[in-house]
């Protein structure tokens, strides 16, 4: 299967060089580029994206309305959106999160990063390491990046559908650990790991493993800690 790319950024030159890196790649390819967010969605519907590439910042319709776009799209439920940052620390970043993306990658990355970032996105996981979750998600909502206006007040009562095992699962999702570390320090078994975790997917009405990271902050279930 051949992971169908889409570039979404403003400037040329960054496009061509993740073309040509990702075109370079035996089981992906790029199908699209787009220059600003209203392209980006355009392009995703008429191209059959798998992962889109989406930079924050562009002119019109930015990243962030365009990944809310999509993720918001019945007829794109498949597509992955994975945000580009100039900067590790992006105030968009965790907006983006909630919008629906599956995670983000700083433009500095080196190519195998980039490379691994599509491939895992396509897979459906989400590109959340333990220090971008710890330090990222948690420092924005500690500092209020997230207004009581813009928190779920229902996401609070929703963790109530949860069983126990579901919420201790929630909790180390939120710290960034693998189903395999998660299945280690719980003492069970990856597969029950995984199905725990899609199953407060479910309840939660999130779309992947991102934003259950961003809803346990959101409903208070972590608390976030800035060192």
């Amino acid at each position: 299967m051949t992971i169908r790319v889409l570039l979404a950024d403003d400037q040329a030159l960054l496009r061509s060089a993740f073309r040509v890196l990702v075109d370079s790649e035996p089981d992906m390819e790029v199908v699209g580029e787009a220059s600003d967010g209203a392209e980006a969605v355009r392009l995703a519907k008429q191209e059959r994206a798998d992962v889109v590439l989406m930079d924050i910042r562009m002119p019109g319709t930015d990243g962030l309305a365009a990944t809310r776009m999509i993720s918001t799209d019945p007829t794109l439920a498949h597509v992955r959106i994975v945000i580009l940052t100039t900067f590790e620390v992006d105030d968009y970043v965790v907006q983006s999160l909630r919008a629906g993306a599956s995670g983000f990658l700083g433009k500095g990355s080196e190519p195998d990063e980039l490379l691994n970032a599509i491939r895992v996105a396509a897979g459906g996981e989400a590109l959340l390491s333990p220090t971008a979750t710890k330090g990222l998600i948690a420092r924005f909502l500690a500092q209020g990046d997230a207004s009581d206006d813009d928190r779920d007040p229902g996401r609070a009562e929703r963790l109530e559908a949860l069983t126990v095992r579901e919420r201790e699962v929630l909790v180390q999702v939120a710290g960034g650990h693998s189903n395999d570390e998660i299945a280690e320090r719980l003492e069970v078994s990856p597969l029950t790991v995984k199905t725990h975790v899609n199953r407060a997917m479910a309840k939660l009405g999130a779309r992947d493993r991102a934003q259950l990271v961003v809803i346990a902050y959101e409903s208070g279930l972590v608390r976030p800690r800035v060192e």
